[in-house]
């Protein structure tokens, strides 16, 4: 008969091999590739919504009659979009999904967010203390934004037994900075049928 040690050994390696086998695994994706997990707004989301959503404003006449009359690229800023959905969206992400598709436009300029304006203000504070005169950045030189692009992400959520209707609508307003003329609005809108989860 096995003793109370004997007994408390075999429970502990028991335990041991129990938990060995329930290891994290871990594997790569090439991050291109669309996995929806749980339904919720994910990359792909922020890619494709982005992407068409910058096509779409780049169609407009708003660049033409900028370019006519001023002669020059416009300047726009990505200021803010605003999650205004039922779950947690990282709109930082989708922000810059945004100025990525519109600098791999080539057709307008991106000025950067107030927080980056900050670094690089910082930046030239140090140099005029610190760099060599030939290559020290004078203050006041700053592109200034035309526009300013804004935006919202909204969903309705419908709901029955172990089935969700996910319906997110995101909208986006370009902006004069020089009179607050909306010069293009936008919006897309994306539907998900998600069964079988567990929803909260």
């Amino acid at each position: 008969m096995l003793s109370k040690r004997n007994w408390a050994l075999i429970l502990v390696s028991a335990a041991a091999l129990t938990l060995g086998g329930c290891g994290t695994e871990v594997k790569r994706i090439d991050v291109g590739e669309v996995k929806d997990l749980s339904g919720n707004w994910n990359d792909t989301d922020s890619r494709l919504v982005s992407e068409e959503m910058i096509r779409d404003s780049l169609s407009g006449g708003w660049i033409t009659r900028h370019e006519q009359k001023s002669k020059k690229t416009p300047a726009v800023i990505v200021q803010s979009v605003r999650n205004l959905s039922h779950e947690h969206i990282n709109t930082r992400t989708f922000i810059s999904d945004l100025e990525r598709a519109f600098v791999n436009s080539g057709r307008v300029d991106v000025v950067a967010s107030k927080e980056e304006r900050e670094d690089i203000r910082n930046e030239r504070v140090d140099q005029d203390t610190n760099a060599t005169e030939e290559s020290r950045k004078a203050a006041g030189k700053e592109a200034g934004a035309d526009y300013s692009l804004q935006g919202t992400i909204n969903t309705i959520i419908d709901a029955s037994g172990k089935e969700q209707i996910k319906f997110y609508q995101i909208d986006l307003t370009l902006i004069s900075i020089v009179d607050n003329r909306k010069v293009w609005t936008g919006q897309k809108k994306l539907k998900k049928d998600v069964t079988g989860a567990t929803f909260r």
